[in-house]
């Protein structure tokens, strides 16, 4: 890949660790424990790389939703897609993990406290932009004014749900706003139409596919990271003072997109 400038700019060329600022991100990895341990660059490597991809997540899931509201839907699954293999690499990142034997971690875990990886703003945010709104998250950064600032502002945008409910009834589908539970089952009855005549509606049908393997994907990385855990801590309490384990565990049940999911219990009904 060539990264340098024009001929006729005056600036000097940009090589390829100016563009990436490599000396800057290869300088962000710094062990605390004393004494120092091995597999504590790994743990920061790895949770770095959780962050970089958490930010291109929510690149393109912004994305994603402005593509809706601009009636585009295939735009938006292709992005989706996207979004889908990234959290392939997520899930994979933690066998890497796994080269680590509960004895290795426990050697450093305790100079980790109180940090904790529920603690993850961007975290928060993608879950927030996905649909999952607990105002509750917000209290573990009132410390930090930007980030707090940042996620009382992601809790406010319209979710990625929101927007597709928003383009099927611009495309004049009854599916309306709100939590009650009519309108949910009112959206149900929407996706109905639109997967049992996937042909006339098969942008709807292949955006609403994306979103439900997406949905599927960052519940298997959910799911895998509770055996992680389970494998390095058993049923210690976690480094931010969570019940670890039991925690994530029950995070396992948060969908994103609960009527994409009810909707298969009702294809096929009419026939």
């Amino acid at each position: 890949m060539a990264f340098g400038l024009r001929p006729d700019d005056d600036a000097p060329n940009l090589d390829y660790g100016g563009y990436l600022k490599l000396t800057e991100l290869l300088g962000l990895q710094q062990p605390i424990a004393d004494p120092g341990h091995h597999d504590e660059h790994l743990f920061i490597v790895i949770h770095q790389v959780y962050e970089l991809w958490f930010k291109q997540l929510l690149h393109e899931i912004d994305a994603v939703v402005d593509l809706l509201e601009a009636e585009d839907p295939l735009e938006a699954a292709r992005l989706l897609r996207r979004c889908i293999e990234i959290m392939r690499v997520l899930i994979a990142q933690i066998t890497v993990l796994e080269t680590m034997t509960p004895n290795d971690f426990l050697a450093f875990r305790d100079h980790l406290r109180p940090a904790s990886g529920f603690q993850s703003a961007q975290f928060r945010a993608l879950e927030f932009r996905c649909g999952v709104r607990d105002p509750g998250h917000l209290h573990h950064f009132e410390h930090e004014e930007l980030l707090h600032a940042m996620l009382k502002r992601r809790l406010e945008q319209p979710t990625l749900g929101e927007a597709l409910w928003s383009l099927m009834r611009w495309r004049g589908f009854d599916a309306p706003a709100g939590e009650k539970q009519a309108a949910h089952d009112r959206r149900v009855r929407a996706l109905v139409q639109v997967y049992e005549d996937a042909r006339s509606h098969r942008d709807l049908h292949q955006l609403a596919e994306a979103m439900i393997e997406f949905d599927e994907m960052v519940t298997a990385w959910r799911l895998r990271h509770v055996a992680m855990a389970e494998r390095m801590i058993g049923a210690k309490v976690g480094t931010g003072g969570s019940e670890g384990v039991g925690y994530l565990r029950s995070t396992t049940r948060h969908r994103f997109f609960p009527e994409l999911w009810e909707v298969r219990s009702h294809l096929g009904e009419s026939g």
